[in-house]
């Protein structure tokens, strides 16, 4: 029994009459004869009874009709979910950010993503860039957000955006006067640093354009995330440099410079994934990304 033969069968069912059965299903009445003759067969039983009016529904033919009408449904809904699954609009999309990078972009993208894919399930890991990596080798995720990826050969990288830098002061610093804070005002000052990680990122390109400049760079506290890093600076132990995204966080005690630099002008956000993955979520997904970089 095929979809064809049901789909015959219900419009007949519902008719009763072959005449205008075949008119609905556009085509002639000998093809629908056929097909209803060859379900009969296959089943063993008859479904119908001609009348002088049309066909009248046998025993087994209601008891049919009872079934059809769910089995047409549900292969429907699986060929509909089959080719929104193709778009990628239904399925799992695992992604991996890092603290500060869902301060501002990674939530704006995946909002777009959720409004255009509500059907796929989004699940969302904080991780440090080597843990990203090697998630996206081990396939426990999908895509992973950073700043300062390494080139590997099986990872492709697109950049998002770029933002630049800022200085995070607490209020009553001597900085807090100025429209804008250099490496040269920063020389020997207490400084709070983030992310304490072993692959290179923010804090040793921090480091790298004190020496480029030939200033001091005394590091006061080191911190792992960017939210502590933050609330170290609004309690006096030092300043940060830290990027645009970080303003969002508006803590009692913080005022927010841009900082002046000719090592340390903007920095980018990238997103990193596997270079052969075809995966119908995941190309979405970069869709939704190349649409918000396009239009930052």
């Amino acid at each position: 029994m095929d979809i064809k033969q049901m789909r015959y069968f219900l419009m007949l069912a519902q008719e009763l009459n072959f005449g205008r059965a075949a008119e609905k299903l556009h085509i002639t009445q000998p093809p629908l004869t056929r097909h209803i003759k060859a379900l009969e067969d296959e089943l063993g039983v008859p479904l119908f009874v001609r009348t002088p009016k049309g066909a009248e529904l046998t025993e087994s033919g209601r008891a049919l009709l009872e079934e059809v009408p769910n089995i047409l449904a549900l292969t429907q809904r699986a060929e509909e979910r089959a080719q929104l699954a193709q778009e990628g609009f239904i399925g799992r999309l695992d992604v991996g950010f890092f603290s500060s990078g869902v301060l501002n972009a990674i939530p704006r993208i995946l909002g777009g993503f959720h409004k255009r894919s509500p059907k796929v399930k989004i699940g969302l890991y904080n991780m440090t860039k080597a843990q990203q990596i090697v998630a996206l080798r081990e396939r426990r995720i999908s895509i992973g957000f950073n700043r300062l990826v390494p080139d590997e050969e099986d990872l492709a990288v697109e950049v998002v955006l770029r933002e630049p830098f800022l200085v995070a002061l607490y209020k009553g610093h001597r900085l807090c006067a100025q429209d804008s804070v250099s490496l040269q005002d920063l020389d020997d000052e207490p400084m709070v640093v983030y992310p304490n990680a072993p692959l290179y990122g923010l804090g040793q390109e921090i480091a790298a354009a004190f020496r480029a400049e030939g200033v001091r760079f005394r590091v006061e506290q080191d911190s792992e995330d960017i939210v502590t890093c933050l609330a170290l600076v609004a309690s006096n132990f030092g300043v940060c440099i830290t990027t645009q995204s970080a303003e969002t966080l508006r803590l009692p005690n913080l005022v927010y410079k841009p900082l002046k630099s000719r090592a340390l002008r903007d920095i980018e956000l990238c997103c990193m994934y596997r270079r052969h993955d075809t995966s119908p979520i995941l190309q979405a997904f970069l869709t939704q990304v190349r649409q918000f970089s396009a239009e930052d």
